[in-house]
């Protein structure tokens, strides 16, 4: 099943900030009930109206805690996406961690990238959230299942849009060359891509961005802070969920440097940066705490000026510094 370029598909709804979710299911670090509920209601007190989730996101407490906070507002007042891919089974001897989540629910993930297994992920992720239906599902991280999630999972999906029953599907991944794939053997309406187009790292710019504009595929970008580097780049930061490289680090070192001049927080320009581009519907926030929601929100309203967006041109630096992180491990 594929799409020929031009393929009229429906506008998102997804723009501009979206508020994701995996911070809320304790990514990193436990984040409190009373925790998540705050960031959730400061997200819909600045104006923030989408929603981005997933059962993986602390083995489904992202999704209880996204749904308890959704519950009270009305239905046609938001959007949200939740991902299929991974079945969850409640398990009393399962530890409260794991995949990096900490203060988790009992229970263990079951990868599944079957037709079966869309409708019952679909089934579970509903319970979880308390809606009756969501407005776009996404194949989460399907590189090492691609055949499976090709023929099985992406058809299964577009027969739930053609039913009525999601608005739209799509996958979010953290590699183009996945994404790239489905935007071009498939009829997806969206990508979401983490941390392949950042001021920092283009990955997606050069194939992935030009087809997706090209067939009508609204693109979400995530990760847009590489891990936190692009909000305070010094030895040690994370880059792509491990220590990053030197030269890494020295490239976001010189765009801070650059941003300092015009008076502008680094962390505004790469929370503005992706959005410059006309294929990018909207980007994903990760932010777990009502502070943190309510400064990337001011960020994201900070005036940038052309010059400034000029000199971060040309401190790009050369993209093989990130080929591993856009290489599929094989």
């Amino acid at each position: 099943m594929s799409a020929p370029p031009g393929t009229n598909r429906a506008r998102s709804r997804f723009a501009p900030v979206v508020q994701g979710s995996a911070a809320l299911g304790g990514l990193y670090e436990e984040v409190t009930d009373a925790t998540a509920a705050e960031a959730l209601q400061k997200s819909w007190d600045l104006g923030i109206r989408a929603f981005d989730t997933a059962p993986h996101y602390g083995v489904g407490l992202s999704e209880e805690r996204l749904g308890r906070f959704l519950q009270k507002q009305p239905r046609d007042q938001f959007v949200v996406s939740t991902k299929v891919g991974r079945l969850l089974v409640d398990d009393p001897a399962a530890p409260d961690r794991g995949d990096g989540f900490f203060g988790t629910p009992r229970r263990y993930r079951l990868l599944d990238y079957s037709a079966d297994g869309v409708r019952r992920s679909l089934e579970a992720s509903l319970a979880r959230l308390g809606l009756d239906r969501v407005d776009l599902l996404l194949i989460h991280d399907p590189e090492d299942h691609m055949d499976a999630a090709l023929q099985q999972v992406a058809p299964a999906l577009s027969a739930l849009r053609d039913e009525g029953v999601i608005g739209g599907y799509g996958v979010g991944t953290n590699y183009t060359e996945v994404a790239l794939r489905f935007a071009t053997e498939t009829d997806i309406d969206h990508v979401l891509i983490a941390g392949r187009y950042t001021l920092l790292e283009r990955g997606a710019e050069p194939d992935l961005l030009p087809a997706c504009a090209e067939r009508g595929i609204s693109v979400l970008a995530a990760g847009v802070l590489n891990s936190g580097l692009l909000a305070a780049p010094r030895p040690g930061a994370s880059y792509n969920y491990a220590p990053a490289p030197a030269a890494v680090v020295d490239a976001a070192q010189q765009m801070e440097r650059a941003c300092s001049r015009y008076g502008v927080e680094l962390r505004a320009a790469a929370l503005q940066f992706p959005v410059r581009s006309a294929a990018v519907a909207g980007v994903v926030i990760g932010a777990e705490t009502a502070a943190k929601v309510a400064d990337c929100v001011d960020q994201q309203q900070v005036p940038i000026p052309d010059a400034l967006w000029a000199e971060l041109e040309t401190l790009v630096p050369d993209q093989e510094l990130f080929a591993s992180s856009n290489r599929i491990p094989r």
